[in-house]
């Protein structure tokens, strides 16, 4: 189980200083979902927003491609996409959307419970304080095998992990991605990320 929650206001309020497209996601039931605040967010934002897609399971890539066709010119107009959902489905739109900046509108935190099985591609730890912002969409927590959250670890080979040579190495990809978008200097910010486990074991 897993509980999402609106990044903070000077976040969001970032977000919107440009016009931008929404997916709202209610996620799956045992998913908690923060629809007043979410709703409360849009009105207030709405001459920012050129369209708004509400949608269960993002998380399926091709049933929201369904829904993205249906909106190309909303979403073209926009210089920017905000999924509110957990974190894997801001990975799925990232993934669409290859030249679009897509940012997350909430961070996912772990809940006890039964967690389900997934054969989805993208995978979010729940670990409370969602990167993907800065990342392009891609995580590092989830597609580096060591977690960085600072950059690689220098031992990849050929785009290889060195952990496990069978996968591209994440923080590749994401200075890839980064570099598709024209963000890569997102990468030479000072952002220093230091991972807080009490948000993960506490569910804070």
């Amino acid at each position: 189980m897993l509980i999402t929650k609106l990044k903070s206001q000077q976040e969001l309020d970032r977000y919107f200083d440009k016009r931008v497209f929404i997916f709202k996601c209610y996620g799956c039931s045992e998913i908690y979902f923060p629809e007043e605040e979410v709703n409360k967010l849009i009105k207030e934002k709405n001459e920012k927003i050129t369209g708004l897609v509400e949608i269960d399971y993002l998380c399926n890539e091709d049933f929201a491609k369904k829904y993205i066709e249906k909106n190309t010119d909303e979403i073209q107009n926009a210089k920017g996409i905000i999924v509110f959902s957990c974190g894997v489905g801001v990975q799925v739109v990232a993934k669409i959307f290859e030249k679009s900046m897509v940012v997350p509108g909430c961070d996912t935190f772990y809940l006890n419970g039964f967690q389900g099985l997934t054969v989805l591609d993208c995978d979010c730890n729940q670990c409370g304080q969602c990167y993907l912002n800065y990342t392009g969409g891609v995580c590092p927590i989830t597609s580096c095998a060591k977690s960085l959250l600072n950059g690689p670890c220098g031992g990849a080979k050929n785009r290889k992990c060195e952990v496990n040579p069978e996968i591209d190495c994440g923080w590749i990809l994401i200075y890839e991605r980064l570099k598709k978008i024209n963000k890569e200097s997102i990468l030479k910010e000072k952002n220093y990320f230091v991972r807080d486990f009490e948000k993960i074991i506490k569910g804070i």
